[in-house]
């Protein structure tokens, strides 16, 4: 304890920024970042663990196949660039929390067969997905520029930094270029960029391809296949959609924590 003591107090004093003569301590970087997101923070890792929790006593399971399903849906229909997890490890995980939540919340709740086939019926758009390609793009002002680039991913640069470095499009370079998933429907995209992305495999790009403002370059992350679900696939994902719009409650592991028996380190601070 002698020897560790100073180690520990020495440690709460490490400089994690320097501005001219002042510093910024570990300690005071830690501190600011409790007082900003702490709360939240806790309440999201309660709130995993309780779902978890109540999901094992009433033996409330979700399948793979359901989860692979949702993250298909999620990634054609409403993706964008920059409000994905880092991994996708981390979007299953996501969404297995989400239908947990959803299935705790609706689990006494029936909806007849009827009203899950009209629902099915009449939004059936949405279980129709079409290809979908998850892109990166570089824009240059000139096909010079854009030849210059190519040459550059050949040697080896990152497609990333060299978007942030290079693309005249400000709101891709600063996702490395990232624009999300994309279809041939997407109106902010230009069709010969989709055109020339149904050619390549992961992880290729294209040459210079004109488009309206100039030359892209165009780097397939990723690609879905078109497809159709059909009522048997989605039925339970239609039973919880009618059930939670008819109940109108927030979803929310917090109509759980009482259940949970949940005491935390900010809850004598919100009753004040």
């Amino acid at each position: 304890m002698l020897i560790a003591k100073p180690a520990i107090l020495e440690g709460n004093k490490e400089t994690v920024a320097e501005i001219g003569k002042e510093s910024i301590t570990r300690q005071e970087w830690l501190t600011e970042l409790e007082e900003r997101y702490g709360q939240e923070t806790l309440r999201d890792l309660i709130d995993q663990a309780v779902v978890k929790q109540m999901a094992d006593e009433y033996s409330i399971k979700v399948s793979d196949e359901a989860v692979e399903r949702e993250l298909t849906i999620y990634k054609a229909m409403y993706s964008s660039a920059g409000n994905e997890p880092k991994t996708e490890e981390s979007w299953k995980q996501q969404i297995k929390y989400s239908l947990l939540l959803e299935e705790l919340l609706t689990k006494d709740v029936k909806v007849s067969e009827e009203d899950m086939k009209s629902f099915y019926e009449q939004n059936n758009s949405l279980f129709d997905i079409p290809a979908s390609y998850h892109l990166s793009q570089i824009i240059v002002e000139t096909k010079k520029e854009a030849d210059s680039a190519v040459k550059e991913l050949k040697d080896g640069s990152s497609f990333t930094a060299l978007a942030m470095e290079r693309s005249i499009d400000e709101f891709s370079a600063n996702e490395g270029g990232d624009i999300g998933f994309v279809t041939e429907e997407d109106e902010l995209i230009s069709p010969k960029v989709v055109q020339a992305a149904k050619s390549l495999k992961s992880g290729e790009w294209t040459g210079p391809v004109k488009v309206e403002n100039g030359y892209a370059i165009v780097y397939l992350n990723e690609k879905l296949e078109g497809k159709k679900y059909a009522y048997g696939d989605v039925k339970n994902q239609i039973r919880r959609q009618i059930a939670l719009e008819q109940m109108d409650i927030p979803v929310s592991a917090r109509a759980f924590w009482n259940d949970a028996e949940v005491s935390w380190f900010y809850g004598d601070k919100e009753k004040k």
